[in-house]
């Protein structure tokens, strides 16, 4: 477990340098006040700072790198995982990854990553009050994929116009059906909405 001792002149004042220079949140963290800051001979002489030992015991970095690198090793794939920390959200991305080895991780349509999107989050979240928002991709895989869902929610509107009839997509996670809708939200005589129960929820294109 990472620690750090921080010297300041009041507890609180320690605590939260050791809180940005671990980059974690006070839930994650056990403090130990080494010494209290005491005031000396007219508030001047002898006086002495805080001084604290602050210990991160529940790292959300180290559980992702953790995890991450038992399913690589699970999966018998070579990779490395990259975490950022912003804020309410880990930002993770599998790195120095062959490309037969990252279409194995993507999976068809991006399954397989969402599942290991999916179970991370839970082992990331267990036992927080705070919930951290976790986003894994492999070599800007998400950022394609966005790209040709709103290829395909244009597409599929432009159909639904010529045709007069609705366009039902293929079942798709509640992430992307979410890229379909604000794709299509502010396209003149078009309304979307989606039917049927996950996994099998799909979002239908409807000409006015």
């Amino acid at each position: 477990m990472r620690s750090v001792v921080k010297v300041a002149k009041t507890v609180r004042e320690a605590i939260e340098i050791a809180l940005e220079e671990l980059s974690v949140s006070e839930t994650d963290i056990q403090v130990e006040v080494l010494e209290e800051p005491s005031k000396g001979l007219f508030g001047i002489i002898g006086t002495k700072d805080a001084i604290v030992k602050v210990t991160v015991i529940n790292d959300p970095v180290e559980i992702t790198e953790n995890f991450l690198n038992r399913i690589l090793s699970a999966m018998n794939i070579k990779g490395n995982v990259l975490v950022r920390r912003e804020d309410s959200c880990l930002k993770v991305e599998i790195i120095n990854i062959n490309s037969s080895d990252m279409g194995i991780v993507i999976g068809k349509r991006g399954n397989t990553l969402d599942a290991i999107q999916y179970l991370l989050s839970l082992s990331v979240n267990k036992n927080r009050d705070d919930y951290i928002k976790v986003i894994v991709d492999i070599k800007g895989y998400r950022k394609k994929r966005e790209a040709t869902l709103i290829r395909l929610a244009n597409r599929m509107a432009e159909k639904s116009k010529y045709s007069k009839r609705p366009v039902k997509l293929e079942p798709m996670n509640p992430y992307e059906r979410r890229i379909i809708h604000s794709a299509l939200q502010n396209v003149n005589g078009i309304a979307t909405y989606s039917e049927g129960e996950e996994p099998y929820r799909r979002v239908v294109i409807q000409a006015k």
